[in-house]
């Protein structure tokens, strides 16, 4: 999920509240809602990773009745450094907004800079790539939830003594990325054997989502740092509805006015046939 996509879903929650509202005082009051539009942001989602190649998606936030389609923004110098080493310049590929280094490999224990120059601004982020945590195995069990049996993805890894470890998980189902958001720290967990249970929750209507025998499941495993885990934590909350406070957007390392991310991390992939 890009933080545009988040921004419009925060923004008809609010509507729809506003509707419900509105709905118990009265019944047949006609309500002229004026949308005003929003100032456009930059958005930057960047990664770069202990595997080939380094990626940069630049777009730009919509306004309410726009679609969601990406919109990508041309045109920008996009630099990342290794801290002590050297620069490498990403460049454009042939969709628009989308910037590669195929090169470029990231190593565990080295922080990298962004700098993203579009326009006139400039945007910088910062970010240090952890240790590799390695996923051991993963498997499928079948859960009774909500008077339904469901088969969920179980995954297990061994976390390294001393906290200060962050996960994120990405679930694929036939090539089809699911778009529930998997995170994990070691706060209750330093040093032990660890195993998740990734439980989500589609509609019944959406078979295609459901994981049935023959499918094909790949689990992508990230370790970031805190500040990348604050950013996918604080996103989830909000999509979910577990944040207390009013919506807003995630807490994101970027500076300079742009909202997204840049994680240095490690990662890894695992896939199995469900039984």
């Amino acid at each position: 999920m890009t933080d545009k996509k988040l921004t419009r879903s925060f923004r008809l929650t609010g509507l729809f509240a506003l509707l419900a509202l509105t709905g118990l005082s009265s019944c047949e009051k006609v309500i002229d809602i004026n949308l005003n539009k929003s100032e456009k942001k930059y958005v930057v989602e960047a990664i770069v990773t202990d595997q080939s190649g380094a990626r940069v998606l630049l777009s730009q936030t919509k306004d309410f009745e726009d679609n969601n389609n990406f919109a990508g923004v041309s045109g920008a110098v996009v630099e990342i450094t290794e801290n002590g080493g050297a620069t490498t310049t990403l460049s454009e590929t042939t969709t628009t907004g989308v910037y590669e280094a195929p090169a470029l490999i990231g190593s565990t224990g080295k922080t990298y800079s962004l700098s993203v120059k579009v326009n006139g601004q400039s945007f910088t982020a910062v970010s240090a790539m952890p240790q590799k945590v390695n996923l051991d195995t993963i498997y499928i069990t079948d859960e009774f939830l909500f008077g339904d049996t469901r088969k969920i993805v179980n995954i297990e890894y061994k976390d390294p003594p001393g906290r200060g470890q962050y996960y994120r998980f990405v679930q694929y189902l036939n090539g089809r990325k699911e778009t529930e958001i998997f995170v994990q720290n070691d706060e209750y967990t330093d040093g032990r054997n660890v195993t998740n249970k990734l439980f989500y929750f589609p509609d019944d209507d959406e078979d295609n989502r459901k994981i049935k025998s023959g499918d094909q499941v790949r689990i992508e495993m990230f370790c970031t740092d805190a500040n990348v885990y604050k950013y996918w934590y604080s996103l989830y909350r909000s999509a979910t509805g577990e944040s207390q406070a009013t919506p807003s957007n995630p807490v994101s390392n970027m500076k300079g006015g742009a909202l997204g991310y840049f994680s240095a991390q490690t990662s890894q992939v695992k896939t199995m046939i469900a039984p």
